[in-house]
């Protein structure tokens, strides 16, 4: 069979759930017993999104391999359960970076760099790449913006090109599109959807399959006058309304014959679609639930709750798991400086102090981190969250009263969490931390090691300062255990207070890890503590 070729594209307005849709496609092909790879394509001239505000773009989501990448990327991993790679993220920043370099270099050998053929060719490439790299039957690629920016275009001309190099019948697009709901009038209006087909038709391109998305059901007529204007047939148009939570959406998507239109019109070879753990999964989140648990975030990034999306979704992973529901608070930090941790945390189950950069909110999260030790409230610290963990014990446990980070404090002389020898002398910002999966020691006879059940496990990095070794030995005499390391022992991947029944900190992003029918471990204890 040949390997096939999916686009994803929206129309009309951004935030569709193009990447929900995506990732839904890729179980339930996955689910039909098919290789699926999935990729983005951003239009963004960032390089990629790692230097980029969360408040801009969401949390920055990292592969197995270091790559920092888009929060999509976090959906198609948590539904596809596959890991993805660098290749899996493609911007026109990283495009143009690399046309560039060649050109520099002279490998062009005097022609003029263009658009067409370079930069479309660059994209098609990358496209290709990621098919023989995972060796997949289906690439499904997800197209980023709305038809019409400016921006998109070259991705739209190179999928355009790529349909016709391998075929209509290795190619297909699927177009995502707003059908909205006037109140005045009381009806759903098709018209935009239209004008969205129409202007991706401008571009060559003609849509084998619309999604119709909508806040409440779409009658047939509606489904009927969408199919007749967009040329497409009935059945490959697929209404889809909000719902709760989006991991049913795959189950709405297959009940109305998504995934057997789509394995009809690639003429895919593959077995019927077996659902039956993940519909197992969504009847854990739904059913009823015996008890409600609270936790709270402090960090400093709150008013966008898609910066902390992967921790968001790892604790609605492990609530459901645990037969609760989940009450998520997010606390700003900077608010906690000024009024106190127990104003906010007085009500809390749980507290979970995730990562970040700068020293705003700082001193809030070294304030909640203090309130969970000294009320015994189960603390879970994610990156950041373990290093002002570190600098809270070391100041009201080993009597070092100016600890900080050299991040924080350049100057200071009790720095217990500073620069990693290899980011010393680095100045560039982007894709210069430690990144991508490592391996962690994990101390026997440690909580941590009765959380994992093994010695040595593999966890995703984003970071560039650590616990300095000059401070460790007196802060371990106070009485924290760092029970994680590095296998040659020189950098600490966790810590923990044995004097707490749940004081937990990691280095690590665990978060990226976890799965809706496979809670990740940590996140699991933490929310068992908490309940």
């Amino acid at each position: 069979m040949d390997r096939k070729y999916i686009f994803v594209t929206g129309g009309v307005v951004s935030g569709l759930g193009k990447g929900v849709s995506a990732a839904s496609l890729g179980l339930l092909l996955k689910q039909r017993g098919l290789k699926v790879a999935a990729q983005k394509l951003d239009p963004y001239l960032n390089v990629d999104p790692g230097t980029m505000s969360p408040y801009q773009h969401g949390e920055v989501f990292v592969t197995e391999d270091g790559a920092e990448t888009d929060l999509d990327l976090g959906h198609y991993e948590r539904f596809i359960d596959e890991n993805l790679n660098r290749k899996s993220n493609l911007t026109s920043g990283k495009v143009f970076w690399n046309i560039l370099t060649r050109e520099r270099r002279g490998e062009y050998l005097g022609r003029t760099v263009q658009i067409i053929p370079h930069v479309t060719d660059e994209i098609k490439e990358s496209i290709y790449s990621l098919g023989e790299l995972t060796g997949a039957d289906v690439v499904i690629t997800e197209i980023g913006g709305t038809i019409g920016d400016i921006e998109s275009q070259p991705f739209l001309e190179a999928a355009r090109q790529l349909r016709i190099e391998k075929g209509s019948a290795n190619c297909m697009f699927i177009h995502v599109v707003l059908v909205p709901y006037l109140e005045c009038s009381g009806e759903y209006k098709t018209k935009p959807g239209q004008h969205s087909v129409r202007e991706l038709q401008g571009m060559g391109i003609m849509p084998d399959c619309i999604i119709a998305r909508s806040d409440k059901s779409l009658d047939d007529d509606i489904i009927s006058k969408l199919a007749m204007f967009c040329n497409v047939e009935r059945r490959a148009v697929i209404a889809n309304e909000n719902v709760s939570p989006i991991y049913a959406l795959p189950l709405l998507l297959h009940d109305r014959g998504f995934d057997d239109y789509v394995v009809s019109r690639l003429s895919l070879e593959c077995s019927d679609c077996d659902l039956a753990e993940w519909r197992a999964a969504v009847g854990r989140m739904t059913q009823p639930k015996k008890r409600t648990v609270r936790i709270a975030i402090c960090g400093k990034y709150v008013k966008l709750r898609d910066a902390y999306l992967s921790i968001n979704e790892a604790l609605y992973h492990a609530a459901s798991w645990n037969d609760a529901s989940l009450e998520l608070s997010f606390i700003d930090t900077e608010e906690v400086e000024k009024s106190g941790a127990e104003h906010f945390l007085k009500d809390a189950d749980g507290i979970l102090v995730p990562g970040g950069f700068g020293s705003r909110g700082i001193e809030g999260m070294i304030l909640c981190a203090r309130y969970a030790r000294e009320n015994n409230i189960p603390y879970f610290g994610i990156c950041l969250g373990m290093q002002v963990a570190v600098i809270e014990a070391a100041r009201s446990l080993a009597g070092l009263s100016h600890a900080n980070s050299r991040e924080f404090d350049p100057d200071g002389s009790e720095c217990v969490i500073d620069l990693m020898d290899e980011q010393r002398n680095i100045s560039a910002k982007g894709g210069s931390m430690r990144l991508g999966s490592y391996p962690c020691a994990v101390k026997k006879g440690t909580l941590l090691h009765e959380i994992y059940g093994r010695e040595l496990v593999q966890e995703r990095h984003r970071h560039r300062y650590e616990v300095s070794p000059a401070f460790r030995d007196r802060i371990a005499e106070s009485g924290i255990t760092f029970s994680g390391t590095s296998p040659d022992g020189k950098l600490v991947e966790a810590m923990e207070n044995p004097a707490c029944r749940f004081f937990v900190a990691v280095q690590s992003h665990p978060e990226f890890k976890s799965r809706p029918n496979r809670v990740h471990p940590l996140f699991d204890a933490f929310m068992k503590a908490c309940i």
